[in-house]
């Protein structure tokens, strides 16, 4: 029987999403779960592996196959990508040990990444990273473990991220694949792809570290075991998989050199294919995807968990109305928010509500409204929010332009391309157009994707976006980018100014 289907799964902080699609990549069917994301201490960020990953992935891969009707042989492959850099210790049975660590977004390591900055000498770190160590890295994770959880560290048979935890519960095989592994896990890997005994030393065991494999390469096939648990039939082919954001940008077609994928979810992520590797202390580099490119790339970590904090304190009524009348409240605020000036009357919002990562790097940094007046109402709080991400999202992108590196186009994906308010914000700040794919599900969209790469169905990434469609496109207006020029210094210039006094509220 010929293949016809392919299954993608996603996980992401707040949410896991699944899509079936057919030869064509139409889709066929769609399946979400919402969860949470703990928080036990400041600068502390966690997901239970067992009870949230592989949980939903079990619940969306039954629903596909429910919801489509199909017989799960005729499934020819199926990927997963995951929330990403993880750290999470599991067993031989690849039980976790502990909860995850999760991505940047936690901070908890930043004495590990000094202890092996001053190991190995910054003039090392820069030659590694092309910038300095940060809460992003898995290697003073796995430190953090062994420093403060011994006996958790002794006992971890592999130190697995999100999309290598999924793939081995479904396979039984233990794979990272290089665009996540060797960039995330840098250096315990050597470019070929081989743990590096030397540089494990201090940090693990180099049997304790995931093979490493294209994002398309086969990891394996579904054991009977995963096959109970997941409706799948056993002996499903399964890619290695790869983290959520580089599964989005192949949702989008993006591939080509100055392309640039703006996903706009939780947090913000976005990457810009190079031919290159590019070292700047403020952003991050490394293989892409596509085998023989590169990337340069970065990340916030509030954008959606903004607006979900206006959502559940500032606007409870629109949520509580939502939820009893099945709406989405987000709707609501930016029908609120669109009646608010360009610039918010004066107001500006640093998102750094969960301390940031690029481009200023720092776990410490804390979210401010600057501009309060009377005046002001709460559309004002959730424009200046919306306007806020736009203008850390224009820092970056005037970052790769002053490393070279033209922007060619932007392809945008998240939940945030559902409010039009806010892509044409980004638009009218950035001064660039923002396409939005026409189907725009994404990271598992791109997981199905790959799938039928990685299994042959289809000839190659080229092929792959040659199916992907742009829907609506967001052109900048040319007098608002002009006045937002004049709100952009202002932020530009704002946490710099208050980055001390932030820093005395520490704790």
């Amino acid at each position: 029987m010929a293949s016809a289907y392919f299954m993608g799964i996603d996980t992401g902080t707040f949410a896991s999403k699944g899509v079936l699609i057919d030869a064509d990549a139409s889709v066929v069917a769609q399946s979400a779960v919402g969860h949470g994301m703990e928080n036990p201490r400041p600068n502390f960020y966690e997901h239970d592996a067992e009870a949230v990953w592989w949980h939903d992935f079990c619940q969306i891969s039954n629903e596909l196959i429910s919801k489509s009707g199909i017989d799960p042989k005729e499934i020819g492959g199926v990927a997963a990508s995951a929330l990403g850099a993880d750290c999470l210790p599991v067993d031989e049975e690849c039980n976790p040990l502990r909860k995850a660590i999760l991505y940047g977004i936690d901070a908890r390591a930043l004495d590990q990444c000094r202890e092996l900055t001053e190991m190995y000498g910054e003039t090392q770190i820069r030659a590694w990273f092309g910038r300095p160590l940060g809460s992003s890295d898995v290697m003073p994770k796995i430190l953090w473990i062994k420093e403060n959880e011994p006996d958790v560290h002794a006992r971890a048979h592999k130190f697995l991220t999100g999309s290598s935890y999924i793939t081995a519960k479904l396979t039984g095989e233990y794979y990272v694949d290089k665009f996540l592994g060797l960039a995330s896990f840098n250096p315990l890997y050597g470019q070929d792809g081989r743990p590096d005994p030397r540089l494990c030393g201090p940090v693990c065991r180099p049997d304790q570290l995931a093979k490493v494999g294209e994002t398309t390469d086969i990891a394996g096939c579904v054991t009977a075991k995963a096959s109970g648990e997941t409706g799948l039939a056993e002996g499903t082919p399964v890619t290695v998989g790869t983290d959520d954001s580089g599964a989005e940008g192949i949702s989008c077609g993006i591939g080509r050199l100055g392309d640039l994928m703006l996903q706009l979810g939780s947090s913000v992520y976005m990457f810009l294919v190079t031919d290159h590797l590019v070292s700047d202390d403020r952003i991050w580099r490394e293989r892409f995807i596509i085998p023989g490119t590169f990337d340069v790339s970065a990340g916030t970590n509030t954008a959606g968990t903004l607006t979900r904090w206006l959502r559940d304190t500032v606007f409870v009524d629109l949520k509580n109305a939502a939820d009893a009348r099945g709406e989405n409240a987000y709707a609501a605020m930016a029908r609120e928010a669109e009646d608010v000036p360009l610039g918010s009357d004066g107001l500006l919002c640093l998102p750094y509500f969960a301390g940031e990562r690029t481009p200023i790097n720092d776990p410490d940094a804390r979210g401010a409204y600057f501009g309060l007046r009377l005046s002001h109402t709460r559309a004002h709080l959730c424009r200046a929010g919306l306007e806020g991400v736009a203008y850390s999202i224009n820092q970056h992108f005037r970052i790769f332009e002053e490393d070279g590196l033209p922007i060619r186009r932007v392809m945008a994906a998240g939940g945030g391309t559902k409010n039009p308010l806010w892509m044409q914000i980004v638009a009218d700040v950035t001064g660039k157009e923002i396409a939005v794919p026409s189907i725009g599900i994404g990271a598992s969209y791109g997981d199905a994707m790959m799938a039928a790469v990685g299994t042959g169905a289809w000839s190659g990434f080229d092929e792959l976006a040659s199916k992907v469609r742009t829907g609506v496109t967001y052109k900048p207006d040319g007098d608002s980018c002009e006045r937002y020029r004049e709100y952009q210094a202002v932020f530009d210039r704002l946490y710099p100014a208050t980055k001390e006094l932030m820093h005395e509220l520490r704790g």
